[in-house]
């Protein structure tokens, strides 16, 4: 009667809440506010014109949407590996490089779903301190710098809640300072803002880079993710993918996703739409006596002197506007405020000067 001593028990991520109510103005998981890509919905109408092909398994190596994606970063397909959202393919690439006892490294306020991997593949972690001013500071990062070593590093570009982009050179000092370990630098939030480590590829073979098709390409509900890397780390992927599942992604999202791939213009668009929007609303913020931190990304972080994140929170949601708020002690006066159409963030405005008076 005691069989849940093998249960492995963990505490879950907490996903942004996915209201029923259209009348909200939906601003806390940030999505893109735009449609994907229009070559998207031809791809699903020619689908619902041949449902038989559902009958049949997927590719199992995604070879057009791998072959789309080698071709737009550059780089051979056997460095490229993909994966049902970002998140999978972050949760592979823990399984596969994050194996030594030594302690992993991320940032104390990152992208809250690193912690929880690390506890479901039992990894020991660290989390590092950010400056006061919410910036990452390579030498934290560093066994030469910090006098110890590490299993791993991994931390978002630009960062998750705060935005802030870190400097390319700063980047590649934490990765040639880690020659002995797998630097992942995720740039779920890069097409918004700051510099790819991309280029940095051909230089270090530790490095992965990890990018989703959830924000920048609005493929949120299809969980589009790849990862690129040297070819013997995809190699190491690609094992262990398929020892877990060979057919993570399914036919829909090779399809979708290389339709995606294949419209530029459009993707370049709704980024450049996005980022200017985003900074006008951060300006606009700011007029109004919010401290607005620096983003790159397709949201802004910012708190108001007279209010705390509690009391904004629900005054927001009691006018129908859902955006994100979370409880560690740095940042609980923070909102993340996802960026929307321009006509969204304008009625964001005007609910936030009834609030603030």
């Amino acid at each position: 009667m005691n069989w849940e001593r093998n249960v492995l028990r963990v505490t879950p991520y907490t996903a942004g809440e996915q209201p029923k109510d259209p009348e909200i103005i939906k601003l806390n998981t940030n999505e893109n506010p735009y449609p994907p890509a229009p070559g998207v919905v031809q791809v699903l109408e020619e689908m619902k014109a041949d449902p038989a092909k559902m009958r049949l398994y997927p590719d199992m190596d995604s070879t057009l949407l791998v072959e789309a994606l080698a071709a737009r970063e550059g780089v051979k397909p056997s460095q490229v590996f993909v994966g049902v959202g970002s998140d999978d393919v972050i949760s592979m690439a823990f399984m596969t490089f994050f194996r030594g006892e030594d302690k992993i490294l991320f940032p104390d306020i990152t992208y809250s779903f690193y912690s929880v991997w690390a506890d479901v593949h039992r990894i020991p972690f660290e989390t590092v301190p950010l400056t006061e001013d919410f910036r990452i500071r390579p030498e934290d990062y560093i066994p030469a710098c910090t006098g110890r070593p590490n299993g791993g590093v991994i931390f978002p570009n630009p960062n998750a809640p705060t935005g802030i982009a870190l400097p390319l050179s700063d980047v590649e000092r934490i990765i040639a300072g880690n020659p002995d370990s797998v630097v992942i630098v995720d740039e779920a939030y890069i097409d918004f803002g700051g510099e790819s480590a991309m280029c940095l590829l051909p230089k270090y073979e530790n490095l992965l880079v990890v990018r989703t098709f959830s924000k920048s390409r609005s493929l949120a509900g299809m969980r589009i993710g790849y990862a690129v890397g040297n070819e013997k780390l995809i190699s190491y992927l690609q094992d262990v993918k398929f020892s877990f599942n060979s057919y993570t992604m399914n036919l829909a999202a090779q399809r979708v996703g290389l339709a995606s791939v294949q419209d530029e213009d459009y993707f370049r668009t709704c980024t450049g739409r996005i980022s200017a929007t985003r900074d006008r609303f951060a300006a606009a913020l700011t007029e109004r006596g919010f401290e607005v931190l620096p983003s790159s990304a397709n949201f802004v972080f910012a708190r108001h002197p007279q209010f705390t994140g509690d009391d904004l929170l629900a005054a927001l949601r009691a006018r129908k506007v859902l955006v994100r708020h979370f409880k560690a002690p740095r940042i609980r006066d923070f909102l993340r405020i996802t960026i929307g159409t321009d006509e969204q963030m304008d009625a964001v405005l005007r609910v936030l000067d009834e609030i603030i008076g």
